[in-house]
């Protein structure tokens, strides 16, 4: 169910990622995603199941970083626990979207990121910090390029039947992987910027980065480009991980 929740929040910043290419379209992060799906008949339950969906995967993920570890020394060990501890982070901040919105709430990304952006550079070093953070998740973005690109997603997965699925796999784990990298890298360079130009009113959070693209020269099919990515991104989570997952 986790994955199932994941993959749904990923379709509809897809979907919306689409409409914002073609000039209308709500907020393509996942408090606008989540709102969409809250605004769906039955959206209140949908919400709740994927939030305990969430919940679970992320607790089931925690369990990992001492479950999974056991037996491993060195780097091997690191590696595995570090994969567990940053898929729980993960899976629960998603879970709190979906919680949060359930509740009532709800958060502007581009506000929330311009927000601890700004709380960030009040520190000693902060623009600096700030500036680590982007290359961060530049980093991450370009991970997932690497992943989708090598088809080294598949890792994750256990045996796949030959055929339909196979195919299944191969198509919307590259185009999603790829997608999600791109669309983090350019979240990363935003927030980059707000460093360098000491305006951390330009980090503008993963809906800020998609609207940023469309503004670029073939925008429009590059945002489209990753719009459709995003979507395969979530059939890959919430049909195919979550069904052929590797435990």
């Amino acid at each position: 169910m986790g994955y199932v929740a994941s993959g749904v929040l990923h379709l509809l910043i897809g979907v919306i990622a689409l409409q914002i290419a073609s000039g209308s379209g709500g907020s393509a992060d996942s408090s606008g995603a989540v709102s969409a799906l809250a605004a769906q008949p039955g959206g209140l339950v949908l919400l709740w199941i994927c939030f305990l969906g969430c919940l679970a995967l992320a607790l089931f993920q925690a369990s990992r970083v001492w479950l999974d570890g056991r037996g491993l020394q060195g780097k091997d060990a690191w590696k595995v626990r570090g994969s567990a501890a940053t898929q729980a982070i993960t899976y629960g901040a998603i879970g709190v979207s979906f919680g949060t919105v359930a509740l009532g709430g709800g958060t502007d990304s581009g506000e929330s990121s311009a927000g601890w952006s700004a709380k960030l550079m009040a520190q000693p070093a902060g623009a600096v910090l700030l500036g680590l953070v982007g290359l961060g998740i530049v980093g991450v973005g370009g991970y997932f390029i690497f992943k989708g690109a090598t088809g080294r997603f598949r890792k994750d997965l256990t045996a796949i039947p030959a055929g339909i699925w196979d195919r299944a796999v191969t198509i919307t784990g590259t185009l999603g992987f790829v997608a999600k990298g791109v669309s983090l890298a350019i979240l990363g360079l935003l927030v980059m910027v707000a460093a360098f130009t000491a305006d951390p009113e330009k980090s503008t959070g993963l809906d800020g980065a998609l609207r940023a693209l469309r503004e670029q020269p073939f925008g429009v099919l590059a945002l489209g480009a990753v719009g459709a990515g995003m979507i395969c991104y979530g059939l890959y989570t919430g049909i195919l991980r979550a069904r052929f997952a590797k435990l």
